[in-house]
């Protein structure tokens, strides 16, 4: 019953440039995977969730513009395939793109990643992109926060201008107090900002946090394991409002299966119920976008 976080990494596909941002968890569900653009012939890892015997994938496209590769990859497996995208919302065309997205392409989510893009969550330009997400019934909204590095940009040995000031999720109170109705998904405990994920999901009950990666984050914070991590989170945010994930790359190195390993070893030394490790694994991830 896995569910796996697909980084930037780039594969063919046959629906053009494939960007994914792929999660999946096995008779459960999925959580993430991202790719940037890339064109030339290549298949769907249909094939590959169906090995690891994963129900349903959520697709992101994490390269502006590249929505269209995800629409096409969702309408190609809708009852696999979850569509979400990228949203820089100081650019001036991000209003119409969450309209096009979430309406006329039929995605579910839109995603922030504000240490990126350098603009705090409460700038304008943020809150009228959330205003919009939070108008479509059904949408959710994923906010990456704390530490953020791309992987691919390390190993070619490219500089990344992000700034992590930009990430505190405490930043997302307001607007998860202003829509209640909005479910916002802060990935990897909040990425070295635990407890600030952690103050937020305790204040916003729509607030989920997501497992994901091998959370080397938790360096930054010495003697902490992820038992401990997974404690506190179980205590403030409850089994309903954790989606798991891995790190897993597509290409080359495939399913990180020691992610799951490792954290379903943790609920299990934990007591965590099969119910409530259903939950985690799958369930929640099904009730927030239902096939």
């Amino acid at each position: 019953m896995p569910i796996l976080h697909f980084p930037g990494e780039m594969i063919p596909g046959q629906f053009g440039p494939i960007s994914r941002d792929f999660d999946c968890n096995s008779e459960f569900f999925t959580w993430i995977m991202r790719i940037p653009a890339f064109s030339g012939p290549a298949t769907l890892p249909i094939e590959a969730l169906d090995l690891q015997k994963v129900s349903r994938a959520a697709l992101i496209a994490s390269v502006a513009g590249d929505e269209d590769s995800v629409a096409a990859a969702v309408a190609h497996a809708p009852d696999r395939f979850v569509g979400f995208f990228m949203v820089n919302p100081l650019a001036e065309d991000a209003p119409a793109r969450v309209e096009r997205g979430l309406g006329t392409l039929g995605l579910r989510a839109v995603c922030l990643f504000p240490a990126m893009h350098r603009y705090h969550l409460h700038d304008p330009h943020a809150l009228a992109v959330i205003a919009r997400v939070a108008s479509y019934p059904g949408a959710a909204l994923f906010v990456h926060c704390g530490a953020l590095t791309v992987g691919i940009r390390k190993k070619l040995g490219l500089r990344s201008r992000f700034d992590v000031r930009f990430g505190n999720p405490l930043d997302l109170h307001q607007v998860a107090a202003e829509y209640p109705a909005l479910p916002i998904i802060v990935p990897h405990f909040g990425a070295g900002m635990l407890r600030e994920a952690l103050m937020l999901a305790d204040l916003c009950p729509n607030v989920y946090l997501d497992t994901s990666s091998s959370n080397h984050w938790m360096t930054y914070h010495p003697g902490l394991t992820l038992t401990d991590v997974f404690r506190q989170a179980l205590l403030v945010a409850s089994p309903s409002r954790l989606l798991f994930g891995t790190d897993s790359s597509f290409f080359p190195r495939g399913w990180n299966r020691p992610v799951w390993d490792a954290q379903i070893d943790v609920l299990t030394r934990l007591g965590v119920s099969a119910p409530d490790v259903a939950l985690i694994a799958g369930e929640n991830f099904d009730r927030l976008f239902p096939a």
